[in-house]
């Protein structure tokens, strides 16, 4: 198990750029499964989960190559079936949470997909049913395996459909949306995600020759196809990566560049930093965060009440954010009520930050209130373990603001998002070791 030690207290300065983006990379890499044609992928950031597609897409028979950094082609031509049915694979499959995504665009074109029941984050349950039921309206014939845990669709040819989402899931409209774009007929998908990673992944379907319209709204039309083409594909930066380093700027009263960010698809999260009385500066494409000396203070609502911050589908907030601001709020002039509604177990991590010296109250497992120290007590250097990425990176942040040394254990978790984050970091300054 790795870990890091960090010792706190320094003043960060320079630039950094954004990975590309995690959650946009899980779903064009399972793309690359709907066409026998080359594919050509660009800005795949370099982290485990990442790594952990690409090798179990190597053992389905595709064929990748690295072209340059962050640049791989895939081709799935020759796609080795009887992987899906092998001890191997319910081994493979169950170490990433991304794999369920590899089960639509397999159905579409080869009449069947198959995934133990996957891994991932332990930040509460993330149901599979959205998945599967959309699936099962277009055509498939569904089976689950209650000792293994493995679940399977089969179709011989999926036929459109009108389908409405119970839930707006990101990775549900995704898997269904693939499988659709080779169903017989027309599909529409109500309480789609809209966010801008499954935008993406709609456009690149248009341009392998998909007919997806409503791309952005809840509403997608989706009007099949026999095949699909290659394509060339960009990914957008990491949001997730973006949010975390203003926090880390406003933290360490640093003065920070995050570069090429893509304005345009950040939504909200600028401005609801932006209510921690953070700096947020638009300079081209890029954010300048200057040095907070003088700390920063939390609006209220216009009555004056306490400012909530919680969770939303797109446009909303983002929950993968709401550790980091969580984070932040330990360090501001105010108050905030944090309300994570997705996951039931994401909160659990403020115990470290409370033995740190934080002032939390953790209502109940959606929602905790920070009391800010606006600077007057520093946060105190302790030893940690990284429970998920999000909180691990918020940890992170925590120890980079704290006095003296801290160690945060299991970083493999922090790895599985960040890429190469402990090196990106001593590029501006900060004083962070890998052990």
């Amino acid at each position: 198990m790795g870990t890091f030690k960090i010792e706190g207290g320094h003043k960060l300065k320079g630039s950094i750029q954004p990975q590309g983006a995690k959650n946009e990379a899980l779903q064009i890499l399972c793309a690359v499964l709907l066409t026998p044609e080359l594919n050509t992928i660009n800005n795949i950031p370099d982290i485990v989960d990442v790594n952990k597609l690409i090798g179990l897409l190597k053992k389905l028979g595709v064929k990748v190559e690295k072209i340059g950094k962050g640049s791989y082609t895939f081709q799935a031509d020759d796609v080795n079936l009887e992987y899906l049915e092998s001890d191997q694979f319910k081994i493979d499959g169950r170490g990433l949470r991304g794999s369920i995504m590899i089960v639509g665009p397999l159905l579409a074109r080869f009449g069947k997909g198959y995934i133990p029941k996957p891994g991932g984050d332990k930040i509460g349950r993330r149901r599979l049913d959205t998945h599967f039921e959309g699936l099962i309206k277009l055509g498939a014939k569904f089976g689950y395996s209650k000792e293994e845990q493995f679940y399977g669709v089969e179709a011989e040819k999926l036929k459109g459909t009108y389908m409405l989402l119970e839930e707006a899931s990101v990775t549900g409209t995704a898997n269904i949306l693939m499988a659709a774009v080779l169903a017989e007929g027309q599909t529409t998908i109500y309480n789609a995600a809209c966010e801008p990673y499954l935008q993406q992944l709609c456009k690149m379907l248009n341009r392998m020759g998909a007919k997806i319209s409503g791309i952005g709204s809840n509403m997608l039309v989706i009007d099949g196809v026999e095949n699909l083409g290659g394509t060339e594909h960009t990914m957008l930066p990491d949001m997730i990566e973006i949010g975390s380093w203003i926090g880390l700027a406003a933290m360490t009263k640093s003065e920070l560049t995050i570069t090429n960010v893509s304005w345009s698809d950040l939504g909200v999260i600028p401005n609801v930093f932006r209510k921690l009385g953070i700096t947020v500066e638009k300079q081209g494409d890029n954010i300048h965060i200057p040095a907070h000396t003088d700390g920063y203070e939390i609006q209220s609502f216009i009555d004056g009440s306490i400012l909530t911050i919680s969770d939303a589908p797109w446009p909303g907030f983002t929950p993968d954010l709401l550790s980091i601001i969580l984070v932040v709020a330990t360090q501001a002039r105010g108050s905030v009520l944090i309300h994570q509604k997705m996951f039931e177990s994401r909160l659990f991590f403020v115990d470290k930050l409370i033995d740190m010296g934080a002032k939390i109250i953790l209502c109940d497992p959606h929602r905790a209130t920070v009391i800010g120290h606006d600077f007057k007590s520093t946060l105190k250097a302790t030893t940690m373990t990284s429970p998920d990425i999000r909180a691990g990176v918020s940890l992170l942040i925590a120890a980079l603001s704290a006095k003296g040394t801290s160690t945060i254990q299991n970083i493999e978790q922090i790895d599985r998002g960040y890429e190469n984050i402990d090196e990106r970091l001593r590029a501006i300054g900060a004083h962070i070791e890998r052990i």
